[in-house]
């Protein structure tokens, strides 16, 4: 009979759902997006821009408004740029990665670093601002009395997407379809019905911008108008972030990747495209103007609905707008998708703590989406939600990330010229997004670099520094393992035991004292383990049982072949311990798993092999630094410890040997 699942257990499955099988070949299926859902779940933060970038870029005109008619088409022109660059990218790295990935093997590690930690910091900041600026579109419409309670609902806004995403990436998108479609019904009826219900008056803005650019060429000569033009292009750049989410989530899409992948970028560039550029026609249409405690789109739709009789017009804007801060905190599910894949592509490159590549037995890296929402709330608090303040500090980070990604690829269609005549669109379409995406970057950086702009450039400097140390402690742990490695080749040329002959004590004995060694693949850790517990307690100990669990973390969570794969690897792994005890005098036998929680797998273990073996230890090894802190214990798990708590609970006995490096 099954144990009752305790009170945490009951309110752990409850939040976050019952485990999954990882040999279920389905279940690798089940959990992916198609297209129209990644449009949902990583679309959702380009096409959210369309809430706040338009109207920055409206207002920084000075006045000269029919000037966004350029900026407009500017802005067109460089969603579909970026979109084309994106997916070429995603045609050459199909198994996903993003910018990280390809600045790292296009140009050199230390530039993918710093595309990584730039997008860390982005994506924290999408998850910010995307749900200060919901709760601003859903407090337009309600009484200012209530305003004071925004940036508690925001923080509401960040736990309940938290929990959300360690659910799992399509349960966290999937309640959110209905949503997402009323946003894209609501903002296409209102767009269309407001350019066509004033057609008559669209020369009339041809006028209004030829006037207006006589206006601005007389106030502010040519050169300066076209720096205001330029100017309110870059500042309204928020517009374009999150074009480059769908190819850092490429392992979550639906087979064959690269298709759908793509169907999704032509997706997010048709839908933003229309919404911004009809967004700017509308508002010159309507003669928007900006109203306290308003955002532009509200004042817009209200001024279409005021046209029509009864109040089904309120009820639209009231849907509208509600849809509309709904899908911004939809638009924050690109944060908590693709960070935490950054964050575990970075620390299977030891950019970054290895806890981080681990996943939960809903196989989402719980760690990535639990420091992605703290990061948010703590940023959340820091800026007060201030929208204003926090789209200065946006939009910096993921032009580092873009201009890093098309500089890398220009630099492999350059080199591929001589392989084919196709490379010259390639490469002209790279270059010309590598031009787009460099000048937004250097304008935001001087135009916003006094407003707060450097606070964004800090905490990516700061990030960057702590990658460096991160990765100075893992090398010097890897020249330190390696002095333990050196023992894996002279056990095979020694006699382990001398006082033993081959096949003297191999024969089984169940109620004689048995050690059971927990390893990680036969390495010098395992063997330094198993080698002091022979050198400490002699021949006590007759029989010899090796448990490994192997670990279905983010580098091998692709499909039911590597976790097949890797059941594979850690068998052998085990049968090389039990063949060298074998040779050298005891018997041994070895239990492998492969599962997600190392503690959970062997703890569910150990009572059958209490069973078979009643007169059995446990031992665990466990690496001593020389000079131990803070760090240290932050960049390594120390499961052991977990494992030897775990233990006490069971009743069962555990010995943590130290192996000092």
């Amino acid at each position: 009979m099954e144990p009752k699942p305790s009170l945490a257990e009951r309110i752990k499955t409850f939040l976050f759902g019952t485990a999954l099988n990882p040999f279920d070949r389905n279940v690798y299926h089940r959990l992916s997006l198609v297209a129209f859902f990644a449009w949902v779940g990583l679309g959702a933060d380009g096409l959210s821009s369309s809430c706040y970038g338009p109207e920055e870029a409206f207002l920084a005109l000075n006045g000269h408004i029919y000037l966004s008619i350029f900026v407009g088409l500017c802005s067109v022109l460089t969603i579909f740029m970026i979109s084309a660059s994106y997916s070429q990218l995603i045609e050459l790295f199909p198994s996903g990665g993003g910018g990280y990935l390809v600045a790292s093997k296009l140009l050199n590690p230390t530039l993918g670093m710093i595309s990584g930690c730039a997008l860390i910091i982005d994506y924290i900041l999408t998850i910010t601002i995307s749900i200060a600026s919901g709760a601003d579109a859903l407090f337009s419409f309600l009484p200012m009395e209530w305003y004071h309670l925004k940036l508690e609902f925001a923080f509401l806004g960040i736990i309940l997407l938290m929990i959300l995403n360690s659910r799992g990436v399509k349960e966290s998108v999937v309640p959110l379809v209905p949503i997402f479609l009323i946003f894209v019904i609501t903002h296409v009826f209102f767009i269309l019905y407001g350019i066509f219900a004033h057609i008559n008056n669209l020369p009339d803005i041809v006028i209004s911008t030829a006037n207006d650019i006589q206006t601005a060429h007389s106030e502010l000569g040519t050169w300066g108008m076209i720096f205001l033009i330029l100017r309110a292009y870059s500042l309204g750049a928020g517009t374009f972030t999150g074009i480059e989410a769908v190819s850092n989530g490429l392992p979550i899409l639906r087979e064959p990747r690269v298709t759908t992948g793509k169907r999704t970028m032509t997706y997010m560039a048709v839908s933003l495209s229309f919404t911004v550029m009809g967004l700017i026609i509308a508002y010159l249409l309507y003669g928007v103007q900006p109203v306290a405690g308003k955002t532009l789109n509200a004042v817009l739709f209200e001024k279409i609905a005021n046209q029509w009789s009864g109040n089904s017009g309120a009820i639209l804007v009231l849907i509208t707008l509600v849809s509309e801060a709904a899908i911004l905190f939809i638009a924050a599910q690109a944060g908590f998708i693709d960070g935490p894949r950054v964050l575990a592509n970075m620390s299977l490159d030891r950019w970054f703590p290895s806890r981080f590549t681990m996943l939960s037995d809903r196989f989402v890296s719980q760690n990535g989406v639990l420091i992605m929402g703290i990061a948010g709330l703590v940023l959340m608090l820091f800026t007060g939600g201030s929208v204003k303040y926090l789209v200065v500090l946006y939009s910096i980070n993921v032009f580092i990330t873009f201009v890093l990604s098309q500089l890398g690829m220009v630099k492999y269609w350059w080199k591929s010229r001589a392989n084919g005549t196709s490379w010259r669109k390639k490469f002209f379409i790279n270059g010309l997004g590598l031009v787009l995406c460099s000048f937004i970057l250097v304008s935001v950086i001087v135009l916003k670099f006094h407003e707060g702009a450097w606070l964004t450039l800090l905490l990516t400097g700061t990030l960057i520094t702590a990658s460096f140390l991160i990765k100075k402690h893992y090398y010097h742990t890897v020249q330190l393992l390696r002095r333990l490695e050196t023992l894996v080749l002279s056990t095979f040329s020694a006699d382990f035991v001398p006082n033993v002959k081959p096949g003297e004590n191999s024969s089984i004995d169940l109620k004689a004292k048995t050690a059971v060694i927990l390893v990680n693949g036969f390495n010098g850790l395992g063997l330094h383990t198993l080698f002091n517990v022979i050198r400490l307690f002699g021949g006590i100990y007759k029989n010899f049982v090796f448990v490994q669990v192997g670990i279905i973390d983010s580098g091998n969570f692709k499909g039911a072949k590597e976790v097949e794969r890797l059941q594979t690897k850690v068998k052998a792994d085990i049968d090389q311990y039990v063949n060298f005890m074998k040779r050298n005098g005891f018997y041994a036998e070895g239990y492998h798993v492969v599962g997600n929680d190392v503690v959970e797998e062997v703890s569910e273990l150990a009572p059958k092999i209490l069973q078979r073996f009643p007169q059995t230890i446990f031992f665990g090894g466990q690496l001593v630094f020389p000079h131990d802190s803070f760090f240290t214990r932050l960049l390594h798990n120390y499961t052991v410890f977990a494992m030897q708590r775990k233990f006490y609970h069971q009743g069962i006995t555990m010995v943590v040997l130290p192996i000092r490096v």
